[in-house]
């Protein structure tokens, strides 16, 4: 008798698996071999999905990310939100995102000078990543500076203050090992609060 395999289940699996592999051992350390034990699989039959272990790490953080812009969209479509409110939930939901994988961006971090070092390029990958973050606070920022809760505002300028408050939690989790960024909550709070009208 023949064995069905749901290929999208079990692929969704091995992302999920290969991306504590990562977290464990850190990208350098991770060897296909280890991602096919811990999946419990052979090498062979983890080639039928992917064909080295970059793939699988782009992909894994691909689905974590997918996961969270999901929530994103969800907060921005809730019409019972002021864009305030949007606002707020959303940076906190990112902050929370942050601190619940610290470790994860130790490896991402370790993966973007690897393919520095190899003449990749760094910033146009983090940039085509966060193309969609980037979108969803526009789209906040655009509909609250239309209703009049936020001031008129340079849309870019108050992006980047945020991405940048974003930059330092993620610093400071991963970089400096904090276990707590309550402080750069309260600046995303006091930042909301500026660009109220």
């Amino acid at each position: 008798m023949a064995i069905v395999v749901e290929h999208d289940k079990r692929r969704h699996e091995i992302l999920e698996k290969a991306l504590d592999v990562f977290v464990d051992e850190g990208y350098e350390d991770v060897t296909f071999q280890k991602i096919a034990d811990r999946c419990g699989i052979t090498r062979t039959t983890l080639y039928i999905y992917f064909k080295n272990k970059r793939e699988i790490f782009l992909w894994s953080i691909k689905q974590l990310t997918g996961g969270i812009e999901e929530k994103l969209r969800g907060i921005i479509s809730d019409q019972s939100l002021s864009s305030q409110e949007a606002l707020r939930k959303i940076l906190s939901l990112i902050v929370d995102e942050c601190e619940n994988n610290s470790r994860l961006f130790t490896v991402l971090l370790s993966y973007l000078l690897n393919l520095q070092k190899t003449g990749g390029d760094p910033a146009e990958r983090v940039h085509r990543r966060l193309l969609r973050l980037h979108h969803l606070i526009d789209t906040i920022l655009i509909r609250g500076e239309k209703s009049g809760e936020f001031k008129k505002l340079k849309v870019r300028s108050a992006y980047e203050m945020f991405y940048g408050l974003i930059q330092s939690a993620i610093f400071r989790l991963s970089v400096l090992s904090e276990k707590s960024i309550e402080s750069i909550r309260e600046t995303l709070n006091l930042a909301v609060d500026g660009i109220l009208a």
